[in-house]
């Protein structure tokens, strides 16, 4: 007979983009349960109706707290762990003043698996089940990460972060040698558990046409990977891309003319888009990553989320630790609404909640497996304590309905909110839970 788990609380659900189809889309449910079984959502309901559906069901009541699918960070550097909040550069300065000389501390395979642990702690305590990360060039670096996330049952993605120019020698690879490391890594851990390899050129500066061409070359080979890059996070870093690139019609077509286009690419951040770009992104089908912490901690730009949403794009959301500013993606929920009501655009807590769930895992293209409350997708979750603190706690007491009792814990939320984490269908970070 199987094991079956029964979670008792409110619950939170999509079934559709609120974005698209309104508020609506959002379902609470006030007295509701999750059955989980085989590492799956088994039923979605009211507690009532599952508890005498399944009375053998070992129950766990979580009481007035909130659960959820977990966390879907699209886009993040696990290797800049440990140097977050790094003080006061511009992207370029930035990344040769602290990323790339904590980078070339990856080649340290001791080194590496200690910051991936750390790092996926952090995640967990935050309530991120799922992570999409660069790494950095050396292949120690990918195993780390996933050594780690299998070990701990994780769904995670991640590709080897491939530079030929514009960086230190000593993180610096060929076009040859990336598409070598990244197909060997490919077929080490694609696929394996719960992991899935991704394609990681870092950006356009610092890969040769050459090393792009391998890239697209690799990506073509294996389609069923996904591809992740940078895309015009600063007006300074665009005018570095059109010197490089004097042919291209513009940043997106340095990826574009080497196959780097299409479903299943990733593009972080996507700020200072042309009309061209804007219009080609949405056609294909890629997808664009919101990092809000990172735009406004290195001062890149404010993202135009309304427009792009009204447009069709395919949105996720993401920490981008460490030039974001925070690991928890509460703080970046907050961020992106700070960065929306700057363009004038209020965004609702529902269209904010999917936006680190579900249109994550849409973003992915793994919202058949993640990123819902639904039958049939991975038991990945968090439980939310929605009175966390006292400030957030006097102010939910006054709320009206979920979304204002949710949103204080949006904007003013840390770790201390994780009440629970399950991963796979089962308990890797709990509280207290009443009986």
């Amino acid at each position: 007979m199987r094991e079956t788990h029964l979670l008792l609380g409110q619950t939170l659900r999509f079934t559709g983009a609120p974005f698209a189809q309104g508020i609506d889309a959002a379902r609470h449910e006030r007295n509701g349960a999750v059955l989980v079984a085989d590492g799956r959502i088994a039923e979605v309901g009211t507690a009532e109706d599952l508890r005498a559906r399944f009375p053998l069901a070992e129950i766990t009541n979580y009481g007035d707290a909130l659960i959820t699918a977990g966390f879907v960070d699209a886009h993040a550097h696990y290797p800049q762990t440990a140097m977050i909040a790094s003080w006061g550069k511009r992207l370029i300065d930035w990344l040769n003043s602290y990323t790339f000389p904590e980078e070339m501390r990856f080649a340290d395979p001791d080194y590496a698996a200690a910051i991936a642990a750390r790092y996926f702690d952090l995640l967990l305590s935050n309530g991120t089940t799922t992570v999409c990360s660069f790494c950095t060039i050396h292949p120690e670096s990918v195993d780390a990460f996933f050594a780690e996330a299998r070990a701990r049952g994780l769904r995670a993605l991640a590709g080897k972060t491939c530079m030929d120019r514009n960086a230190p020698d000593a993180l610096t690879d060929s076009a040859q040698s990336a598409y070598d490391d990244s197909k060997a890594l490919l077929k080490k851990w694609h696929g394996v558990d719960r992991l899935r390899y991704v394609i990681t050129p870092r950006f356009s500066p610092t890969s040769t046409p050459e090393q792009l061409e391998a890239m697209g070359v690799l990506w073509s080979e294996h389609p069923d990977c996904l591809m992740q890059t940078h895309l015009s996070e600063q007006r300074d870093e665009i005018e570095w891309v059109r010197a490089l690139f004097p042919e291209a019609r513009d940043y997106l077509d340095t990826y574009e003319r080497h196959g780097l286009l299409g479903p299943g690419a990733l593009f972080g951040h996507a700020i200072h888009l042309q009309e061209r770009e804007r219009a080609v992104l949405r056609e294909t089908g890629s997808s664009l990553i919101h990092c809000p912490t990172s735009n406004t901690f290195i001062g890149s730009g404010l993202f135009d989320m309304d427009g792009l949403t009204i447009e069709g794009h395919r949105i996720g959301l993401a920490t981008d630790t460490g030039g974001g500013s925070s690991f928890s993606m509460l703080r970046t929920m907050a961020a992106a609404y700070e960065i929306a009501q700057l363009r004038h655009r209020a965004l609702h807590p529902a269209e904010l909640y999917w936006l680190a769930t579900a249109g994550s895992a849409r973003a992915l293209r793994m919202d058949d497996r993640i990123g819902n409350l639904s039958p049939g997708l991975e038991a990945d979750l968090v439980v939310l304590d929605l009175a966390s603190t006292p400030a957030i706690a006097q102010r939910a007491a006054r709320a009206d309905d979920i979304w204002e009792a949710l949103f204080p814990t949006i904007m003013m939320g840390d770790d201390r909110a994780t009440r629970a984490v399950w991963v796979n269908g089962r308990p890797v970070r709990t509280g207290a839970p009443s009986r």
